[in-house]
C-alpha cells in the first residue's frame, strides 16, 4: 500500500496538496454545523421576567436574549413536574408515550434520547446541572457535570473542531430559594390570585432573588459565547421545565403550572426582538434542535419542529397542546401528591379532567410542614382565609 502511494505522489506531486485541502474542507463542513445550547431553568414562572412584563424582578440576561431573538408567548410544558417534563423535552414524546409520566420514573427501555440523536450527528454532547433523567444510561452524554456554574468555563475551553450540544439545567429557582438581600418585599405588585401577607412578600423576595441568580448563570453562558467568538454559529434557547412553585402553578395543570417562558436566538437566522403567539409545546424542542443541526426529524414522535416559526416562514404551529399530571409517591407515609389530571389547551380555552376527584389535592406547598422546602406563606394564607372573604375564595 505504501509503494502505491509513493508512485501516486511521483505521478502527481500535487496530490498531497489536494488530499490536505479535502481534509480541511471536511473540517470546515463539520464546523458549519451550529453549536446548540439548551438552557433550562427549574420552576420559573412564565410571567416572572422583565421581558414577559414583570416590573419587579431583575432578569437582564433573559431580557437581552429576547432582544436578540424570538420570544414565544404561548409555550407549554407537557407536565407540571420536573422529571416528567424533562423526559418530554429529551424524547420528543409525551409522558405516557415515553413512560416517565410520574415523578422519578424511568423512560421506557429502547426510547431514543436527545444526546443519542446528536451523537449520531457527530456532535459532542455535554450536560451541566440538574440531571432528572432515568435510567441515566439512556441519556448518554459525552460529558456530565452536576454543577451548572461550570458550564461557561467548559464552553470557553471547547475546541470547536466538533459541533457542541450543550444542555444547562439550573437548580434555581427551585426551592429552597436563596435568602433575599437586594429586593424590597413591600414594593412588589403581587399577582391577583395571591393573598397579601408579610410571609408571602418575604417568600416572593426570596423567589425573585433565586430567579436573578438563575439569570446570572445564563449571563455567564452568553458571555462565554461572546468570548469564544462563536455567536454567529450558535443556536441558543431558554425555557423552564414548568411553572413556578406557587399555588395554581407547579403541580397543577392550570396555565401557571404548564405555561413557560421560551426564547430562541440564532444570529442571521432569527429576527432580533421578534415575538410570536404561535402555540408550541416543549415536546417540540427535540425535533427543532435536530432540524437546526441539519438532521432528519423522526416521524414516530409527538414533537414537531418549530423552526419554520423561528425563521419567520410560519406564524402558527399548533391549534391545541396537551398536558398531564400523575404525581409521586414520596414525601411521607402512603400515597402523596397523587392527583392525576389531564388537560387540553386551545387558544381560548383550557379543559381539565380530574381523574381522582375524591382525592385531597396536596403538593410540596401544602404538604411540607418543615425542612428545606417549607414555605411559610401557605400557612399565612390558610389563617387569613378564616377572617378575610377574598382570601377564603382563593
Amino acid at each position: 500500500m505504501t509503494l502505491v502511494i509513493i508512485r501516486l505522489l511521483k505521478f502527481n506531486k500535487n496530490i498531497l496538496t489536494i488530499l490536505f485541502l479535502l481534509f480541511l474542507n471536511g473540517v470546515c463542513l463539520s464546523q458549519k454545523k451550529p453549536h446548540i445550547i439548551l438552557f433550562i431553568s427549574d420552576d420559573h414562572g412564565w410571567r416572572d421576567s422583565g421581558v414577559y412584563g414583570d416590573k419587579d424582578v431583575r432578569t437582564p440576561n433573559i431580557d437581552k436574549l429576547a432582544s436578540e431573538g424570538m420570544l414565544f408567548t404561548e409555550a407549554y410544558a407537557g407536565s407540571p413536574l420536573c422529571s416528567p417534563s424533562r423526559s418530554v423535552i429529551s424524547t420528543g414524546l409525551m409522558p405516557h408515550r415515553n413512560g416517565a409520566h410520574k415523578f422519578g420514573t424511568a423512560i421506557t427501555s429502547g426510547i431514543k434520547t436527545l444526546p443519542q440523536y446528536f451523537n449520531e450527528m457527530g456532535y459532542f454532547t455535554a450536560h451541566f446541572g440538574k440531571f432528572h433523567h432515568y435510567p441515566q444510561k439512556q441519556f448518554s452524554y459525552d460529558f456530565k457535570d452536576g454543577d451548572e456554574n461550570n458550564a461557561a468555563a467548559f464552553l470557553k475551553k471547547h475546541d470547536n473542531l466538533k459541533p457542541l450540544l450543550l444542555v444547562v439545567c439550573t437548580h434555581p429557582p427551585h426551592t429552597p430559594w436563596v435568602k433575599n438581600k437586594t429586593y424590597d418585599p413591600n414594593s412588589f405588585t403581587l399577582p391577583p390570585n395571591f393573598i397579601d401577607t408579610p410571609e408571602t412578600r418575604k417568600d416572593r423576595a426570596n423567589y425573585y432573588s433565586d430567579v436573578t441568580l438563575m439569570d446570572s448563570i445564563l449571563g455567564n453562558v452568553l458571555e462565554a459565547i461572546e468570548m469564544k467568538k462563536i455567536s454567529e454559529n450558535t443556536f441558543i434557547t431558554y425555557t423552564s421545565d414548568q411553572g413556578a412553585n406557587w399555588p395554581f402553578g407547579k403541580w397543577c395543570v392550570y396555565d401557571n403550572g404548564l405555561r413557560v417562558p421560551f426564547i430562541a436566538r440564532w444570529p442571521g437566522k432569527i429576527q432580533p426582538a421578534s415575538k410570536t403567539n404561535a402555540m408550541v409545546s416543549l415536546v417540540d424542542i427535540l425535533p427543532t434542535l435536530i432540524e437546526v443541526a441539519g438532521g432528519q426529524t423522526p416521524d414516530d414522535i409527538d414533537g414537531r419542529s418549530v423552526l419554520p416559526v423561528l425563521l419567520g416562514k410560519k406564524t402558527r404551529h399548533r391549534e391545541v397542546v396537551f398536558g398531564s399530571h400523575t404525581g409521586n409517591d414520596n414525601g411521607g407515609p402512603g400515597i402523596w401528591n397523587h392527583c392525576p389530571a389531564r388537560t387540553i389547551r386551545t387558544k381560548t380555552h383550557r379543559y381539565i379532567l380530574n381523574l381522582s376527584p375524591d382525592t385531597t389535592f396536596t403538593t410540596h406547598i401544602t404538604g411540607t410542614k418543615s425542612g428545606k422546602h417549607y414555605l411559610p406563606f401557605w400557612e399565612s394564607w390558610v389563617e387569613k382565609s378564616k377572617t378575610n372573604e377574598h382570601a377564603k375564595k382563593i
